[in-house]
């Protein structure tokens, strides 16, 4: 990828003010209140929202719309278009295709000191005798590796599914860990800064522990190429920084509704010190960076606002290449994750049919 590309789906910025180079701290305005969140008033709907997307009516299983009963016909058309909504025949249940399901494990992390655990989506057909590219998929602040697993709504095995069953991606296992690094099993997330401190220490669990044992133990092509970081809110915010900080690691990375604190900000929730400074917010000189780096947000996002954007604005004025789009009317939602990872797809399968 040679520069910027922006593609602009909607002009509208709803939510907050995110500026580049603002010599004050971002501060976000969510929908509901202007005073601060506390972490006593966060239900348990909450946290699966801020985990895996807010659930639409629209997206929920029961209101699927099953394969053989589409009129769509029209073969698939591979373009290198950055697509707002994935296209129903991506998230739809089709009778000719063989889903994967998710199954859970553990590996041992020297980075925490703890046996720790993870969901992994496999090929329906699975087999030793090949080796398959890999995602890491990272959830949103309060989940852990269940979140996506759990959460049909998010149409991953569909995605990946009907993504292969076309030819158009070479069958892709999927690995959803605990993003919550802590080496204390009683911490627990909480909106603040010493609470947070373990998704920043995820990077070295990521790769000093997760992906050796993720390839050691399946049937993994390795490789930039075939290793792919993806993440939302939270998980959106360290795929950006770990993206930045090892960028070698990853060919192809999409970072959804990213949550603030990679630099210094503010939002209704807590204060974020930051990771990096905002001028460090770009890849070393002479860097191996990745093919596809996409950063995308839904218009009407009311839980990170236009934090999303401030880091494509950062990113930009730093020289850092990316792809930046915006998904009209979508919230902190399912709507924005099944975008962002459709999205990753389609730019692999453009990537590898054309060199």
């Amino acid at each position: 990828m040679k520069k910027v590309l922006v593609a602009t789906l909607s002009l509208a910025i709803l939510l907050g003010s995110a500026g580049c180079g603002a010599k004050e701290e971002t501060t976000m305005s969510i929908a509901t209140e202007n005073s601060t969140v506390t972490n006593d008033e966060i239900t348990a709907e909450d946290k699966s929202s801020f985990a895996s997307g807010i659930a639409t009516e629209e997206e929920t299983p029961e209101n699927d719309v099953a394969a053989e009963n589409s009129t769509d016909n029209e073969e698939y058309v591979l373009n290198d278009e950055i697509e707002e909504r994935c296209p129903a025949a991506f998230t739809m249940t089709r009778s000719d295709v063989k889903y994967g399901e998710f199954t859970h494990n553990t590996y041992y992390s020297e980075t925490c000191g703890l046996e720790r655990g993870y969901s992994i989506l496999l090929p329906a057909d699975y087999s030793e005798d090949k080796k398959y590219p890999v995602l890491y998929l990272l959830h949103g602040i309060f989940g852990d590796e269940y979140s996506f697993s759990n959460d049909p709504a998010n149409k991953l095995k569909e995605i990946v599914g009907n993504f292969a069953a076309d030819g158009l991606i070479d069958e892709t296992i999927i690995v959803c860990p605990n993003m919550y690094a802590s080496s204390d099993p009683d911490q627990k997330p909480a909106f603040d800064a010493e609470a947070c401190l373990p998704y920043d220490n995820f990077i070295n669990d990521l790769v000093n522990d997760l992906m050796p044992h993720i390839e050691s133990e399946y049937s993994v092509l390795t490789g930039r190429e075939n290793t792919y970081l993806a993440g939302f809110s939270m998980g959106g915010r360290e795929t950006i920084f770990i993206t930045l900080q090892r960028p070698e690691l990853f060919g192809y990375v999409c970072a959804i509704s990213s949550a603030p604190g990679i630099v210094p900000s503010h939002d209704n929730f807590m204060t974020h010190p930051g990771q990096i400074q905002e001028s460090e917010m770009k890849f070393a000189n002479g860097a191996i960076t990745p093919d596809i780096f996409i950063i995308c947000c839904g218009t009407k996002d009311s839980v990170v606002g236009t934090f999303p954007k401030s880091y494509h604005d950062l990113l930009e004025a730093n020289g850092a290449d990316h792809i930046w789009y915006e998904i009209n009317g979508a919230d902190h939602d399912n709507n924005a994750i099944k975008s962002g990872i459709y999205n990753l797809f389609k730019q692999i399968a453009y990537s590898k049919k054309h060199n």
